[in-house]
């Protein structure tokens, strides 16, 4: 075996000291120590919203320090047993030994990709909305197909997944949806994936076996809290109610409980048909319809100083990937140049390559435009 396990390992010492270095697990334990204070308050679930998010938050922080010492242990006991293969002079420990270091090289990567979301909104969960564009039966059906996509990898990851809406076609397939994935680093790492998705391939739907391109648009914002503050005027509110509907538009509900919010100023929509009462749907719909104002306005800021930089470039999000269902069948981004070859495992989750090259690649356009 030709692998030089001794400079590898120092390699992976070495990347792995640069992530805990940004990490910064004294920091982390402080905070750990500042939220445990917080939970232990006798009064904490008096106000349940607040108590929630000082309990995730202290599962997310103990989760990365438990990460860290997991892969620090993982590099060390990768050297005891490269030691212990070499001394034995036992070829199959050492062909198990590759394996892991493989892995652990491949898991690595994954966590210096985190170190690179340093944006103020990355740690929080997000909230993804796909909505399908033209194309017909063919866009509804794909933007079903992207919404199965990102379910499946978050289930992939053991993410809590939550759909809160569901507009369905009336062939087949969805006109749209939206779902929280709550996870650290959820809305960091989803931001990527937001943008114009295109997929061609022989329509299922069409009898002349002709190519058919569609269009579905991904929207990721991230989850508001209670220390977040956009003041929305009732009067700036349109509310309607209705019930909610299934696939081919059958009720599912035999009451009004399905909420539409339509902030009048900004013409924004969101409906929410999730929760089991009117009430609910309101306090969900709000806490996006907030999210999306507060995106909304941090990008207005934004454009607002590359306007008096005279810097002002086109959304980097539009138009990010397509999807090629006949002859070479390929996922391919087009601003990173990431190709998949094998489109089924992307659309049953496997993301995972091309969401961290689109993480490098806005942290080198940061870079250059910084």
């Amino acid at each position: 075996m030709d692998t030089d396990f001794q400079a590898e390992i120092s390699a992976l010492r070495a990347t792995f000291a640069q992530i805990e270095a940004v990490s910064d697990p004294e920091k982390l334990r402080a905070r750990v120590a500042d939220l445990e204070q917080q939970a232990s308050a006798p009064d904490l679930w008096d106000d349940q919203d607040n108590a929630q998010a000082v309990t995730q938050q202290l599962s997310a922080a103990n989760g990365e320090l438990e990460r860290l010492a997991s892969f620090r242990n993982r590099i060390d006991d990768l050297e005891v047993l490269v030691e212990m293969a070499v001394e034995g002079d036992d070829a199959e420990t050492l062909a198990e030994a590759d394996a892991e270091l493989a892995q652990v090289r491949k898991d690595l990567a994954a966590m210096e990709v985190r170190t690179l979301m340093s944006g103020e909104w990355d740690e929080r969960n997000a909230v993804v909305t796909i909505r399908s564009g033209a194309g017909g039966d063919d866009a509804t059906d794909f933007a079903e197909m992207l919404l199965r996509m990102y379910l499946r990898w978050a289930e992939r990851h053991g993410y809590q997944t939550k759909v809160l809406d569901t507009s369905y076609a009336e062939g087949a397939g969805i006109k749209s949806a939206t779902f929280e994935v709550n996870a650290p680093y959820a809305f960091g790492t989803l931001s990527v994936e937001a943008g114009t998705h295109r997929l061609a391939r022989i329509s299922p739907f069409g009898s002349a076996d002709k190519r058919q391109t569609s269009f579905a648009a991904v929207e990721v914002i991230p989850q508001i809290e209670s220390t977040d503050h956009i003041e929305i005027a009732e009067s700036d509110l349109k509310v309607d109610v209705f019930r909610s509907s299934g696939p081919g538009g059958q009720s599912v509900n035999t009451t009004d409980s399905a909420v539409r919010l339509t902030h009048l100023p900004t013409g924004i929509v969101v409906s929410m048909q999730d929760e089991k009462s009117q009430i609910q749907n309101r306090a969900a719909a709000m806490r996006v319809l907030q999210s999306r104002l507060l995106l909304q306005k941090k990008a207005e800021e934004a454009a607002q100083k590359k306007e008096l930089a005279g810097d002002i470039k086109a959304s980097w999000g539009d138009q990010m990937r397509s999807y090629f269902l006949y002859g070479q069948q390929l996922v391919k981004d087009l601003r990173t140049g990431y190709e998949v070859g094998n489109p089924q495992v992307v659309f049953d989750g496997d993301l995972d390559g091309l969401i961290d090259a689109g993480i490098r690649w806005r942290k080198q356009q940061e870079s250059e435009e910084g």
